[in-house]
């Protein structure tokens, strides 16, 4: 599960950081409203349509992508990488249509921020390609998992399930590794493409939270609330920049 998830983690990640640093003075401890989340929570419909979207622009991405392939093994990675996002977008699915949520309607509200996203980081490159993919399955997965641990476990299980480790991404790392290697050029190129990604993610986010008010009231009512969306923001940077280093970017 691979492709889609930069731009879905980012989407919720750094607007919401934003908005808790603006909305909670930094003398104030922060009590929680609720004791925690209820399964009929609106965030938590929001929460699965936005990732049932970003797996269907995976899926396409994906298969899109697959062409820049130097050879027939790594058009096969990326199609079993679009197949797994398929896979877990009728999990969704099917999660939505148990709420009494049509999934179309639903997904196609976030449409616009991601497809933005994509059109500003479409890679020029296989590289640049698999740079872009590797980077968002890890972003996602800290990010959602990171949610996943304040939902009821109903929904915290469709999440979890979603973003289940297909093994896929591990052809990325040994790949870029063995490029960037070879070439202090690429090294550089790819490292500065993985900054440009974020960079741009962290703007779309901030768009989306502004429109998404149940995604940050899904978060903030945990019971850490805003603390610990703090914290994970950091630890977000720390372990971003440790698969750089694990890529050889870094």
């Amino acid at each position: 599960m691979i492709a889609g998830r930069f731009s879905r983690a980012v989407v919720a990640l750094v607007g919401v950081y934003s908005w808790a640093m603006t909305s909670t003075p930094p003398d104030q401890t922060v009590n929680p409203v609720t004791p925690g989340v209820s399964i009929d929570h609106p965030g938590v419909t929001e929460l699965f349509a936005l990732l049932a979207y970003g797996e269907v622009a995976a899926f396409y991405r994906l298969t899109d992508e697959a062409r820049m392939a130097p050879n027939l093994a790594g058009r096969i990675n990326m199609a079993s990488m679009a197949a797994a996002e398929m896979y877990h977008y009728e999990m969704l699915r099917d999660a939505l249509d148990q709420r009494g949520v049509d999934v179309v309607p639903a997904m196609t509200r976030y449409a616009s921020a991601l497809e933005n996203y994509h059109r500003l980081t479409t890679p020029s490159t296989w590289l640049e390609a698999l740079v872009k993919t590797y980077v968002g399955d890890a972003l996602a997965a800290d990010f959602y998992l990171e949610i996943a641990d304040a939902l009821p476990a109903e929904a915290a299980s469709v999440v979890r399930a979603v973003l289940s480790e297909t093994g896929h991404s591990q052809f990325v790392v040994a790949e870029v590794k063995a490029a960037v290697t070879a070439s202090d050029k690429q090294r550089h190129r790819l490292a500065l493409w993985s900054r440009r990604l974020l960079g741009e993610a962290i703007t779309q986010a901030q768009f989306v939270l502004a429109d998404h008010d149940e995604l940050v009231d899904l978060v903030v009512s945990s019971p850490e609330g805003l603390l610990r969306l703090t914290e994970f923001f950091d630890r977000l940077q720390r372990t971003h920049n440790a698969r750089m280093r694990e890529l050889g970017l870094a």
